[in-house]
């Protein structure tokens, strides 16, 4: 047996496995630096260009909408916004769809819908009491009751009601400000927006612009 064929045993020591493969990568410094360079690059891109570019656009094409579409009255004070619903009970204003936000209706930091089902005791017991106060604030009005007066929307925050709430109570408002119903149903018609397309959604009346147009009634 020739010298060539048997190998020492420093040979078949340095042979042996060693409980990881020689091909599997290991993560190292030059490795390090171009991951640290992606994450600043993406870090500034999507963290503060786009998001400035997105924001400098809005405000240039949609202010109104970019401020957040807020309402002021006569005198220049944000009193609302366009977005958000309002609680008015005066029987002097157009009421707005009922709220289910807590602890307060139409509270934005709370935006959400009772929950309730249609075969749920509460949700009825909610609704009759809604009509008994619509039909208490204007007794010698038979109409039937528009829906939307009477159910809480989703949201809880919606701005609007439909053209049938707002002319249901057009003689109760008109008669609390001692105004002739007619002048009230042309502001009621002056406020009424069409949807944004004619085969999507229904025409609405937004409530707060509509009440800030009677106040500066003379």
């Amino acid at each position: 047996m020739t010298s060539s064929s048997i190998a020492s045993p420093a040979v078949q020591a340095s042979s042996a496995p060693t409980g990881q493969d020689d091909d599997t990568p290991t993560v190292r410094g030059p490795l390090l630096r171009p991951a640290l360079a992606l994450f600043a690059c993406l870090s500034l891109v999507t963290g503060v260009l786009y998001p400035l570019a997105v924001t400098g656009v809005a405000q240039s094409v949609f202010p109104q909408q970019a401020a957040g579409s807020i309402v002021r009255d006569p005198a220049g004070n944000a009193v609302g916004s366009r977005l958000i619903g309002q609680n008015f009970t005066d029987p002097a204003h157009f009421w707005g769809r009922p709220s289910a936000t807590a602890p307060m209706p139409y509270n934005a930091g709370a935006s959400g819908g009772s929950n309730q089902g249609p075969t749920n005791p509460a949700l009825a017991d909610a609704v009759k009491a809604r009509i008994e106060a619509l039909r208490a604030a204007d007794p010698g009005n038979t109409a039937p009751v528009p829906v939307d007066l009477v159910t809480a929307s989703a949201s809880g925050l919606d701005p609007h009601i439909s053209m049938a709430a707002a002319r249901y109570q057009a003689a109760r408002v008109a008669r609390a400000r001692g105004l002739p119903q007619e002048r009230v149903d042309a502001l009621v018609r002056s406020h009424t927006e069409a949807p944004l397309l004619p085969w999507l959604g229904e025409a609405g009346v937004n409530v707060l612009t509509l009440n800030l147009a009677l106040d500066a009634v003379r």
